[in-house]
């Protein structure tokens, strides 16, 4: 049981919906939402309380609290990217409207031989090394690991990733523009610490994204990405006569 403060100046009914509100954000929920009776009796308040708290909620758009029903998460806004295109995930995001921010979990120059190879280089040669946690909106939608040669991306260790782009910044601080690349998606079932990390449940898929960068005609980026599968989808037109056409990117600047 949770006990609300009723000394404090500050309503039980708005108490419980700060302190839900923090345990959605920390995915607490994510298999189910607690109804009101159950919530009532954990938190120790009246009925009448619980559905204000849910009223802010629903509110916020953070819960569905309807008559008769259940209440239950509100499903988080989806990402819509276009196939075919050098894209931008900062991009994208700020084209729905939501806010957006970044949990920079590391930022260091580090070797890796597996990346080295891949990016054409002896498994000895220092590379720039961006790990973050991505959000859109209050939830997380993805988990993006980027390796790049810190002869070129070492300016970007400076660089401030909680709320920028990663090609913004390589084009201002290195003169580097990414040209071109190739990628490859798998869906997959996000590890226990990936789940952590995003906040997903246990049947939550995902995309696994993997992508090489080119610029120059050297390949000068390798990156992935883990997207929650209930927040992102891409899209492709078709016709009988045509088949598949790959929609241009919206921007002719490439920003992720």
């Amino acid at each position: 049981m949770t006990a609300l403060d009723r000394d404090a100046a500050t309503p039980l009914w708005r108490q419980l919906q700060t302190d839900l509100e923090a345990r959605l954000k920390s995915g607490e929920f994510a298999e189910r939402f607690p109804g009101e009776l159950a919530l009532g009796e954990h938190y120790g308040v009246s009925r009448h309380t619980v559905r204000q708290a849910l009223r802010q909620l629903r509110a916020d758009g953070l819960v569905l609290a309807e008559r008769g029903r259940q209440p239950r998460i509100a499903p988080a806004s989806e990402i819509h990217q276009p196939m075919g295109a050098l894209y931008s995930l900062f991009a994208r995001v700020e084209a729905t409207g939501l806010g957006q921010h970044s949990l920079v979990r590391a930022l260091d120059v580090r070797a890796d031989a597996v990346v080295a190879d891949r990016l054409g280089l002896e498994g000895s040669t220092p590379l720039f090394h961006l790990e973050r946690v991505r959000h859109a909106g209050d939830q997380p939608l993805a988990l993006d690991r980027v390796w790049m040669p810190a002869e070129i991306a070492a300016p970007l260790l400076n660089a401030d990733f909680t709320h920028t782009s990663l090609y913004a910044e390589l084009a201002e601080r290195a003169g580097v523009r990414l040209e071109h690349g190739s990628e490859e998606i798998h869906a997959v079932l996000p590890a226990a610490a990936e789940r952590t990390l995003l906040h997903c449940s246990p049947t939550t898929a995902g995309f696994s994204i993997h992508r090489i960068g080119y610029s120059g005609g050297a390949p000068v980026e390798w990156r992935h990405t883990l997207v929650r599968g209930d927040r992102f989808a891409l899209t492709a037109d078709f016709s009988a006569q045509a088949g598949y056409r790959l929609r241009p990117a919206q921007t002719r600047t490439a920003a992720s």
